[in-house]
């Protein structure tokens, strides 16, 4: 892949941009879509005027059709033109604005105009405020007039044509344009080999029970590299890059309140396929929707009711004990219990109350192992018995010092795997959608029975991948592929 496309306004400007990529003016790259077709290939939009249908505008939008990345993008773009519509993303850079304002050693005495660009402020006392406002509006340059009514705020924030700076101003931006080009394509250059697409893997080295170890991910990176796809390990700090990728995979446990959400909306506003979707994390997170989906959808379950303060009486009466409690966003059986009886009940079921409104109970259902089944854009892809943790009744034994106890496993080939398993884990996982999806039964002499539907699922060397060693992780990357390639 070659370096970035840099489209400017004129002739004139090449000169300048030609130092940090293929400088063409917008005509240009409007007219030779034969020259300036590269998929995948970066392309800066400096044009200037983003105004519907001009030239600018035409250069995003078939950037994108051509499969490459515009910065900014169509979707930027509109967003830019209507302070109605961007409005909706300024509390979050108003608030970075502020504690920029708060560190200086005295307030503005009146309006000021703040020049963004590629995500630093020619005022560097406006850094932080400059990275949030590029995270929301991916934009090379930007003009934030900042005002004060009540609080400061940003009255209006516009796309900026180089031309319409400064000579100083000038200098700063194309040193930032410089370090913004360089650092993005100057390992990419040094490869002696280049892939065709680019993959992010969102994780963290410090997780207690993360869904791939450090050694899979290494695995990833080897198969990925023999298909031609490039992953790459990020991390919560690496939000502002991921534009840069052509896909995401998640392998840091979800939640609905932290980054793994964000990372996942981004992507998904961005165009890249990602895994874990934005969607699939709010369904399979909360225990208390996937509850009602396979009742309503009549899928085995155990019997399962939504508690609420009032109702908790109504568990033993219906349950009868032992039975589970859970919250509804627990995981790696976290935040799930068993009460033994009604004291335990109430204990329980009060302190859970302090973390959720609505909670579940469940009937008890011991086995010696629970069925995983991977399931990928609706095809099984691996099986696995994960078996009580020693002593315990969960896969995954919590001590009160923050360790934890793991049962043994055991990995099938799909077609070995007991077919209703299968069939019936397949079933649950379409409710939710075409992604990655791990989900977990109970067998017993009464049948089969779904306990979760876990987005996120585990890949781990040794492990899901015991049968199908390197094919796995080529079955999930070729997916990728695909997606990528049909956006």
């Amino acid at each position: 892949m070659a370096g970035p496309i840099i489209v400017v306004e004129d002739d004139a400007d090449r000169e300048w941009a030609e130092a940090a990529g293929t400088a063409v003016t917008a005509q240009q790259y409007v007219r030779s879509p034969e020259r300036f077709n590269a998929r995948g290939q970066r392309v800066v939009n400096l044009s200037g005027d983003y105004s519907y249908l001009d030239f600018g505008y035409y250069c995003s939008l078939l950037a994108e059709a051509r499969r490459q990345k515009p910065i900014p993008n169509v979707a930027t773009i509109a967003t830019l033109s209507r302070k109605a519509v961007y409005a909706l993303e300024l509390p979050e850079i108003n608030a970075a604005l502020r504690r920029d304002i708060e560190k200086l050693p005295a307030a503005p005495r009146s309006a000021f105009t703040l020049i963004l660009s590629f995500g630093q402020a020619l005022d560097g006392r406006f850094a932080s405020f400059a990275r949030v406002a590029f995270d929301r509006f991916r934009c090379p340059l930007l003009r934030a007039e900042v005002v004060k009514d009540e609080r400061w705020q940003v009255k209006t924030l516009k796309p900026l044509a180089p031309s319409a700076l400064s000579p100083e101003e000038f200098e700063a931006f194309l040193a930032a344009l410089s370090r913004y080009t360089r650092a993005e394509w100057r390992e990419r250059r040094r490869k002696t080999t280049t892939p065709r697409y680019s993959l992010a893997v969102l994780w963290n080295p410090n997780e207690a029970l993360p869904p791939s170890s450090a050694r899979t991910i290494k695995k990833f990176q080897s198969v990925g590299a023999s298909i031609g796809l490039e992953v790459e390990p990020i991390e919560r700090k690496d939000f502002l890059r991921l534009a840069e990728y052509d896909a995401l995979f998640i392998r840091e446990t979800t939640a609905i309140d932290n980054h793994t959400y964000r990372f996942a909306k981004k992507a998904e506003v961005e165009g890249m396929p990602v895994l874990d979707d934005p969607m699939s994390i709010v369904r399979c997170t909360n225990k208390v929707y996937l509850a009602e989906l396979l009742q309503a959808n009549k899928l085995p379950a155990p019997k399962t009711l939504v508690l609420d303060r009032t109702r908790v009486q109504q568990a033993e009466e219906l349950l009868g004990f032992p039975l589970v409690l859970k919250i509804p966003d627990g995981s790696f059986s976290r935040g799930v219990f068993k009460a033994n009886d009604r004291n335990e009940l109430q204990k329980i079921a009060r302190d859970l109350f302090k973390r959720s409104d609505v909670i579940l109970a469940q009937e008890f259902m011991y086995t010696e192992f629970d069925w995983r089944v991977g399931v990928l854009n609706r095809q099984p892809i691996f099986v696995s018995q994960y078996m009580m943790a020693e002593k315990h009744w969960q896969i995954v034994k919590h001590e009160a010092d923050g360790k934890h106890d793991e049962g043994r496993f055991k990995t099938f080939a799909v077609d070995e795997a007991p077919k209703q398993v299968v069939d019936i884990a397949v079933k649950s996982a379409n409710l939710i959608g075409d992604g990655l999806y791990g989900v977990d039964l109970k067998q017993n002499d009464k049948g089969v029975f779904v306990i979760e539907i876990n987005d996120n699922p585990n890949i781990d060397r040794g492990v899901e991948d015991a049968v199908l060693k390197d094919e796995l992780y080529a079955i999930v990357l070729r997916d990728f592929l695909r997606r990528i390639e049909t956006r």
